[in-house]
């Protein structure tokens, strides 16, 4: 994560673009001002964040996820191949 300044971020605002879009990070925009600070990320980054959220905000599904990172993490996932649609 990379903090920059307004003032930075205004004037290279490409670069701070390209940095979080190649790197997958974010980087947070200072502001002297109590008016707070502000985050950039790249799109990418962000719907991953969102899916999550989706993901886990049912209790049910959140406890299968956790269950099917379980037992990856176990060595007991099973390679499935995937049913042909016509």
């Amino acid at each position: 994560m990379k903090v920059v300044t307004y003032s930075h971020a205004r004037n290279a605002l490409k670069s701070v673009l390209d940095d979080v879009v190649q790197d997958a990070d974010v980087t947070i925009i200072s502001r002297r001002d109590a008016e707070g600070d502000a985050v950039v990320m790249s799109l990418d980054s962000y719907n991953s964040i969102m899916e999550t959220l989706h993901l886990t905000s049912n209790p049910a599904n959140a406890a299968a996820l956790a269950r099917a990172i379980a037992q990856d993490k176990a060595g007991q996932a099973e390679e499935r191949q995937l049913l042909a649609t016509d």
